[in-house]
């Protein structure tokens, strides 16, 4: 079943703050809160809300050295390497690629010696060919 107007309005307000409540968003939208609930619990039920969480600044929480990294692998491991980067707290998110890396991370380090330390271990996870770390300055939008 497709999506409508309404769902993708809640999807949006819930993008810019999931801590809103079932009245707020009805509010918001002139609806009545049951209707909203119903549509916010099918959403979830189809997988097109997978879970609500916090966007933190890394910076005020001690992460100061922030990497896009990517990855080059052998082609056989590419989804067991991706796992094997998941499993690392220091590793944020996770994607396979058809740009230029075959898998694209985000690392954070408390320090730059943190992030070095972090590559270092996954340089020796079997199956990694190359790895291609960019150095975040500023987040200019999440």
């Amino acid at each position: 079943m497709p999506l409508d107007e309404l769902d993708m309005k809640i999807i949006s307000i819930l993008q810019k703050d999931a801590s809103l409540s079932y009245s707020d968003l009805a509010r918001q939208l002139g609806q009545n809160e049951s209707t909203i609930r119903k549509r916010v619990l099918t959403l979830r039920e189809r997988g097109v809300i997978k879970k609500y969480t916090i966007i933190v600044d890394n910076l005020k929480i001690g992460y100061n050295s922030i990497a896009v990294v990517g990855f080059d692998v052998d082609p056989g491991m590419l989804l067991e390497v991706a796992q094997k980067l998941a499993e690392f707290e220091e590793v944020k998110y996770v994607a396979t690629s058809t740009g230029d890396h075959m898998i694209m991370a985000e690392i954070w380090g408390k320090e730059g010696r943190d992030l070095a330390q972090t590559l270092s271990k996954i340089g020796s996870i079997q199956g990694v060919k190359k790895i291609c770390p960019s150095i975040l300055l500023e987040k200019v939008k999440e």
